[in-house]
């Protein structure tokens, strides 16, 4: 009984193999959908792709085209190929708005977008695209099943950013470039008020005018201890119990010191 039913699987896999070589290299489009569809079913997406891929040039328009196209897209998501998944959800959604799978469509393209976000170190212009179009879903769909996930998932890529404009003001003050930092650490400030790198921020931008101002010509020093005291009060007026208050502090006696100079 048991060979048997061995002998039966081989026999039904073969006939799937076949029959899906054969739709191949057939130019009976209705075939390949047909047998696309079977692959697509059974979650054999790679090989259901292989003969979407060669009929959905000629569906525009057709009756079933809206069935395939969806098809094409969920297949190219399942095997993880992220561009082309968002590609093909956008210009669902956009080609079949009244339909019952344009919402999910919409997001699934935002979402497969997102997936293309790489690590904060490198270069962001994909996150900058996928915030984008998870912003869009969410204008456009307000009571969506999907809203809660897009939400977060937009939350985390926009604090990829912060960390990747953090780090980058925050290398200037590590390669002792202090000018720069002090640009990049008010524009981090500025560009995001609710960060939750603002009380780094705040010490790193001071610990910058600090070092810049004491590290000063002569003729430079007093406006530059200036600004680094401010810069010391904007990081005490934020956390007053700051974990960097000792090292602060202990920067903050030397501009004193250094101030007094100036007053003779």
């Amino acid at each position: 009984m048991k060979k048997f039913i061995s002998l039966l699987f081989v026999l039904v896999l073969f006939s799937s193999c076949s029959e899906y070589q054969k739709a191949l290299k057939n130019e009976d489009t209705a075939k390949k959908y047909e047998v696309g569809t079977k692959m697509y079913d059974k979650g054999k997406f790679s090989k259901a792709l292989r003969l979407f891929e060669q009929i959905a040039p000629s569906y525009q328009g057709k009756p079933q085209a809206e069935k395939l196209f969806y098809m094409y897209a969920k297949s190219f998501y399942a095997e993880k190929q992220y561009y082309p998944a968002s590609y093909q959800f956008d210009k669902f959604s956009s080609s079949y708005p009244k339909s019952e799978k344009a919402e999910e469509a919409a997001y699934l393209a935002a979402y497969s977008f997102s997936k293309l976000s790489p690590r904060y170190s490198l270069d962001q212009v994909d996150t900058f695209k996928a915030i984008d179009k998870l912003q869009s879903f969410i204008n456009n769909y307000p009571n969506s099943e999907y809203l809660t996930e897009a939400n977060r998932i937009a939350k985390e890529l926009r604090e990829k950013i912060e960390k990747k404009n953090f780090e980058v003001a925050k290398q200037y003050n590590t390669i002792s470039d202090y000018k720069s930092a002090l640009v990049a650490f008010d524009n981090f400030i500025a560009d995001f008020p609710g960060t939750p790198y603002k009380e780094k921020a705040l010490y790193y931008k001071f610990d910058s005018a600090y070092n810049l101002a004491i590290n000063s010509i002569p003729s430079k020093m007093e406006e530059r201890l200036l600004v680094a005291k401010s810069a010391y009060a904007s990081l005490m007026k934020f956390n007053a119990s700051t974990e960097y208050k000792a090292k602060a502090d202990d920067m903050l006696a030397r501009i004193e010191t250094d101030l007094k100079q100036f007053s003779k």
